[in-house]
């Protein structure tokens, strides 16, 4: 987390425009010492992201998770490390809709979403159960755009690596997307009308695909934000969805995607310890709680390709999140 008087500043700061605003937070971003945190990596919150993502078993070869927790110098699955070093605020540091506020801009820009990244691992050094791990963490980029139909958003760029005894592990940058709060409550709809959920609207995989289906419940994404200590409103509160955000049911959490994506990917391999050398991924729209997406997974040499399709809430279908996976050589 960045000092007390960094998010102060990022709350209050008053400038000329938007941009400007961006700038002063970008800069003053850079004048912050990185954050450094240390954790020690333990069994219970692996075990219990695995039971959450409806895995018994960390691994093929392992015991069942509901009666075993994992050993000491177990391998991380490629994505769970965002199970740890959550965030640590107390209750009034958060923002209006619970989100952790450390890496946000002016307080006008308040509607957070996860936009994508890069994760890049280390070959030869997995993150392990039993690690002391340090965490670093900088920002790194604050963009000001604007979208074609003339809103502006800022997007935030934080880079976070992770050390062992060994060294470093892994290197992962997100980046969010921050909109301005709404000024007025969003257009009531007719929720009890069909949005067009029928699987049979989903793309099926053609001869050099695989697919895999998913459908979030409000229980599942209650347990991954107890995981993460997220309490980012628009993943449990439906109030606050539809009536404060404009979204039609509670959303699935982008790092929950990523974290599936990964294990689509490692299911897919010969031996399922195996660690990619990168993954990049982007997030173009929001899935939601109890409606059916689906994942296609089509490998090409040394990389992978997975597309999220879902459903627009309109009977048409759309690419929700993108991701492509690079094999370690």
């Amino acid at each position: 987390m960045l000092p007390r008087s960094f998010r102060r500043l990022a709350s209050t700061a008053i400038s000329a425009g938007t941009k400007q605003l961006v700038d002063d937070f970008l800069q003053t971003a850079r004048n912050a010492p990185p954050n450094v945190r240390k954790q020690y990596l333990d069994a219970n919150q692996l075990q219990r992201l695995s039971l959450t993502l409806n895995r018994p078993r960390l691994y093929q070869r392992a015991e069942i998770l509901e009666d075993n927790v994992p050993l000491n110098g177990t391998p991380l699955p490629p994505g769970y490390h965002l199970a740890y070093f959550t965030p640590a605020s107390l209750p009034g540091h958060l923002g209006r809709d619970g989100t952790d506020i450390s890496y946000s801009p002016a307080e006008s820009f308040t509607r957070r979403m996860w936009a994508g990244g890069r994760l890049n691992w280390e070959k030869g050094n997995a993150l392990c159960i039993g690690d002391e791990a340090i965490e670093t963490t900088k920002l790194v980029s604050a963009e000001l755009k604007v979208t074609r139909a003339g809103e502006e958003m800022v997007v935030v760029g934080v880079e976070k690596t992770f050390e062992n005894a060994k060294g470093l592990a892994l290197v992962d940058r997100r980046d969010w997307v921050f909109r301005k709060q709404l000024l007025e409550p969003p257009p009531s709809q007719d929720y009890s009308v069909s949005t067009g959920r029928d699987d049979a609207r989903l793309p099926l995989p053609n001869t050099s695909q695989r697919s895999r289906d998913f459908l979030q419940s409000a229980v599942s994404l209650f347990r991954f934000s107890a995981l993460t200590f997220n309490a980012h409103m628009i993943h449990y509160s439906r109030p606050w969805c539809r009536e404060v955000e404009g979204h039609r049911d509670i959303v699935v959490h982008g790092p929950l995607n990523l974290i599936n994506l990964l294990d689509f990917w490692r299911d897919e391999q010969m031996d399922d310890f195996m660690i990619p050398k990168s993954i990049g991924y982007r997030a173009t729209a929001p899935f939601y709680a109890g409606e059916n997406y689906r994942a296609l997974l089509e490998k090409d040499a040394d990389t992978t390709a997975i597309k999220l399709w879902g459903h627009d809430g309109k009977g048409d279908v759309k690419v929700g999140m993108l991701g492509d996976i690079v094999d370690q050589v």
